[in-house]
Parts: structure tokens; C-alpha cells; sequence
């Protein structure tokens, strides 16, 4: 399912939301926002969507032609503290972290060191094969459109998580476990999924693991740090960080749950496949990368990416089996369905997390929504409603 990273975990909590959604307003009377002095249109849209949404905290950006235009945030990082949402909130990003793993990606095969139509298994250390299609190869581009053949289906039933901190088992631990005959968590048919690589969609997590590990691998040095040497930091995207120990206290949004009809907060948990969705940022950090991927791959002076590179992650094709709520999948970024013009996005969901980001290709438009709050219909109605207004009609 490509609205979330993990919708085993979230999954109850949706089934309720319609019939607590009118409660949570009322067990949570700080979530009432204020007409402020000076606001103008867009922001009382704004807060009206995050009142009928039921979220704690927003923070939204736009960027147009390769410049970041705005950057506002509303409501509560932290309700108990009254710690307001700033422009410099780290949220967590959940799925939305695979637009910038398959970035990096696509920077190597730029760069001519990676072949997206190249078996997999030439850049690793370990073999990964699905027994079912021994001859078949599953190749780079295969796990950017989630037609590898690898399947979730035991990472739903395993719980990965570290509650409270960042996970102690090491990226390929869990690769080699989940996808090595004789792993600890290895199934033939829980691991992979009966079609052959490159046949069937299935939105994959563990696929999106192992393009981190493999592109760690290419680039001679941690992905994380790959990313912060070649993507972060020549874009000057800060409070941005890999791990919940690099988010300060003083920045954190706190994610909120929803237990017995009540906001409550949860903990942030960690997970060994930080490529997957572990990132964190704030909006004026993370809006530099979405001004690139929606300008042709450059944001300002700086440019990570081709023109050609960057259209080619946002060229969309239909695989069998894509799911009717994606009319196409790119490398990384998908497509939904609309009126006249593209909706190239990724959502991203966690208990506690929900956000978007969505690209306007015609108007050379990008824009990010993150909010601390798990995704109830209410909250998606109104993240489509802001990012409809932002991408497509006039507020400014």
C-alpha cells in the first residue's frame, strides 16, 4: 500500500477514525486555532483545514521554478509544552525518505556507476534470488518501481521496531535476515512473491532497504552520509537528520495518536531500514530538495540531478497490479489520478506521522505537508484539499 510505510501497524486506527473523529475535537480543545492578527487568505484555508483535518501540527511548503516561496508552519509541535510548529519543526518524513533514497540513486547511475537495468546482485555482497524465478534478475529499476519480486509480507508480521531511539541492528544484518537463505527471518514465499521480478507490482519496503544498502555500497561510504555530502549539503538543507538522536528535543514534533477517542502522544520508534523512512526534517530544510525534483533536478544555483534524470524518475508506467488509487509509478514518485493536470507524489505514514509531497511538472511546482498525527480519512480529505490549492489554483 503506497500511502504508508508499514499499514499492518495503522491499520485499526483508520478502520475507527469516522466514528471518533467528531469526539477528538471536543477531548482536545487545544487543537482550536485562532484568527491571528495579520493572516491573510491562505492561512485562514490553512487553519481550517487543520482544524477539520483533527491534526496537532502543520508545517507546509511551496516552491516554484527551482526557489523556495514559502515555508509556514501552524498549530503544535507539542500540545503539553504549547510548543508551537515553527518553519524549523523536524518532522518525521516516514515513505516520503524514498524520494531522496531513489534521488541518490539516480545520482549514481548518473554519474555512471550504476546501470538501473544491471542484476542487482553485481553491486552487493550477498546473493538475492527468488526461488520461485532462479533465472529471473531482479535489477535497480525493478526496486525503484516496486516490481522486484521482493515481498513484505513477513516485515508486516515481524515487528522491527525500536521504541523511543534509533534501531541498533545494522542495515544489512536485516537485509541478509530477510533475504538470505538461512536468514533469521527468511521465507521463500514470505520474503518474495510468486510473480517473476519485473511482472507484478507490490509496493515494497525491504525493496527500498536494499537500494540503500546497494547504494552505499557503489558510492564507498555509508548512504547516509552519501546523501548529506552530495544532496544535503550542496542544496544547504539543514535540520535535516537520519536518526530520531540527531532530531534536539527543542525541534521535535511529537507524534500523536489516537487511543480511547483521544489525541494522545506516542513515542517515535526506529527502524534498522533507515532508507525506508526514517528521515526527519523541517520544512525550510526539506523544501530546497523538493524546489530540485520539481525544476528539472536544480533548486537556486545548484543543480543534483540532469533534466533528463529527473524526468526519467518522473516518467510513470502502469505495471500489472497497480493498485486503482496510483495511476502510475516513476522511479520513486508515483502518480494519482486528477483533472487535466499531473499529480506526481509520495505520501508517507507512521502512528504518529503523516505527510506529502506532491510536483507540478507543468508549473515547475513543489509542494510538502507534514503533519504529527497518524492519517485518519479527515486528515487525508484535508491534505488533498492543500495541496490542490497550492499546486493548482491562485492563493498568492
Amino acid at each position: 500500500m503506497p500511502d504508508y510505510d508499514r499499514p499492518a501497524q495503522i491499520l485499526s486506527f483508520n478502520r475507527r477514525a469516522v466514528l471518533v473523529g467528531a469526539m477528538v475535537g471536543m477531548a482536545t480543545p487545544a487543537l482550536a486555532v485562532k484568527a491571528g492578527a495579520g493572516e491573510d487568505a491562505l492561512d485562514r484555508f490553512l487553519k481550517t483545514q487543520l482544524q477539520r483535518g483533527m491534526i496537532p501540527g502543520m508545517a507546509i511548503g511551496v516552491a516554484r521554478a527551482g526557489k523556495v516561496l514559502m515555508a509556514r508552519g501552524y498549530g503544535f509541535a507539542n500540545l503539553a509544552q504549547h510548543r508551537r510548529v515553527t518553519t524549523d519543526t523536524m518532522f518525521h518524513l516516514a515513505s516520503v525518505t524514498k524520494v531522496v533514497t531513489a534521488t541518490a540513486i539516480m545520482m549514481l547511475v548518473q554519474a555512471g556507476r550504476i546501470d538501473l537495468d544491471a542484476p542487482v546482485n553485481r553491486y552487493l555482497d550477498f546473493s538475492v534470488v527468488n526461488p520461485a524465478h532462479p533465472d529471473t534478475a531482479i535489477t535497480v529499476r525493478h526496486l525503484l518501481m516496486h516490481v522486484s519480486g521482493i515481498s513484505d509480507e513477513t516485515y508486516y508480521k515481524v515487528d522491527f521496531r525500536t521504541p523511543g531511539r534509533d534501531s541498533p541492528l545494522a542495515l544489512r544484518t536485516f537485509l541478509t535476515d530477510y533475504l538470505v537463505p538461512g536468514g533469521k527471518h527468511y521465507s521463500a514465499t514470505g520474503s518474495f512473491a510468486p510473480a517473476a521480478p519485473g511482472s507484478a507490482y507490490d509496493y515494497c519496503n525491504v525493496g527500498y532497504a536494499l537500494l540503500g544498502y546497494l547504494g552505499g555500497r557503489v558510492a564507498g561510504e555509508d548512504f547516509r552520509a552519501f546523501t548529506q555530502r552530495r544532496i544535503f549539503e550542496p542544496l544547504g538543507m539543514r535540520h535535516i537528520s537520519w536518526t530520531i538522536a540527531g532530531v534536539p528535543a527543542s525541534l521535535m514534533a511529537t507524534p500523536y495518536d489516537i487511543v480511547d477517542d483521544r489525541i494522545v502522544p506516542t513515542e517515535p520508534v526506529g527502524f534498522p531500514d533507515f532508507p525506508v523512512g526514517m528521515l526527519r526534517a523541517s520544512i525550510a530544510g526539506f523544501m530546497p530538495f523538493v524546489a530540485a525534483a520539481a525544476n528539472g533536478g536544480s533548486a537556486g544555483a545548484t543543480r543534483i540531478l540532469t533534466a533528463a534524470n529527473q524526468a526519467e524518475m518522473l516518467t510513470m508506467r502502469a505495471p500489472s497490479g497497480l493498485p486503482s488509487w496510483v495511476s502510475g509509478q516513476g522511479l520513486g514518485w508515483m502518480e494519482s489520478g486528477g483533472p487535466n493536470q499531473r499529480r506526481i507524489n509520495h505520501w508517507g505514514g507512521d502512528p504518529g506521522v503523516f505527510t506529502a509531497v506532491y510536483l507540478n511538472p507543468a508549473s515547475k511546482t513543489g509542494v510538502a505537508i507534514f503533519t504529527n498525527a497518524s492519517a485518519t480519512s479527515a486528515s487525508k480529505a484535508a491534505i488533498k484539499a492543500i495541496a490542490e490549492k497550492l499546486l493548482f489554483e491562485p492563493w498568492a
